[in-house]
């Protein structure tokens, strides 16, 4: 391989992940907002028609928190960091929620969970207005 074409595969493959970065960094993100995204919605479908399920409610409690936890901690790139309150704030109602259902709160836990389908929404919003996709999970 000649020092031109050298430098000229050099120069493409810096170019082409200078070009991608951006993509690179949000897709990252993306993944795993995806993944809280998606979990929490399930949750949320499977504990609403079951409010008289203590135990389940426990359960969703508990994991809620960890995502909660995991979102407020994860890293942001600055491409999204416009969307990722949206994102904690579906999280921590989704948890309040569940806590509210755990102690038998029916009217607080109605009022988080449907706050929580709300943010949900505004960060889906935001992702596809930005450009970008979310992947399937």
């Amino acid at each position: 391989m000649t020092v031109l074409s050298r430098r000229l595969l050099l120069g493409a493959s810096v170019g082409l992940s200078l070009g991608t970065s951006r993509s690179v960094w949000a897709g990252s993100y993306l993944n795993r907002a995806a993944l809280l995204l998606e979990g929490s919605k399930d949750d949320r479908q499977m504990a609403m028609p079951r409010f008289h399920d203590e135990e389940l409610l426990r359960v969703v409690h508990r994991v809620a928190k960890g995502r909660t936890e995991v979102g407020m901690s994860m890293h942001v790139p600055k491409e999204v960091a416009g969307m990722h309150p949206h994102l904690v704030l579906m999280l921590e109602n989704n948890e309040r929620g569940f806590l509210a259902g755990v102690e038998r709160n029916r009217k607080r836990f109605n009022e988080h969970l449907l706050r929580a389908r709300d943010e949900d929404l505004i960060f889906r919003t935001l992702v596809q207005k930005a450009g970008y996709t979310l992947p399937n999970v």
